[in-house]
């Protein structure tokens, strides 16, 4: 199983997981969410038909099939993940969780006796 190299951007409100595809169609790549905090992406590459009289003399792009996995952060939304596939790049986006509230502090009322 191969590896596909990956960019990681974090934005403000985001992550966005950028994976190069080419010669991939978007049914041919799988998204998804384990264990709730792993994001797992992978795909099968085939090799083309050979037509009729065809041969290779040299065969160097990588075939079979991939899978990346990454440790989502505690803060990605994994209700919130988009994907989409153009000119052969996956972009993968998960939102991140809006910062907790501030804890208030609490007044202690001090009983006497």
């Amino acid at each position: 199983m191969a590896s596909t190299p990956a960019d990681v951007k974090e934005y403000p409100n985001s992550y966005i997981f950028i994976i190069d595809m080419p010669g991939l169609k978007s049914g041919d790549i799988k998204v998804a969410v384990e264990d709730e905090n792993v994001l797992v992406i992978s795909g099968e590459r085939k090799r083309e038909e050979a037509k009729e009289g065809e041969k290779y003399v040299r065969m160097e792009r990588r075939i079979g099939k991939f899978m990346r996995k990454f440790v989502l952060p505690e803060n990605a939304n994994i209700d919130k993940i988009s994907a989409a596939c153009e000119d052969g790049v996956l972009s993968v986006t998960v939102e991140k969780l809006p910062p907790p509230e501030p804890k208030k502090p609490r007044t202690i009322e001090i009983r006497v006796g």
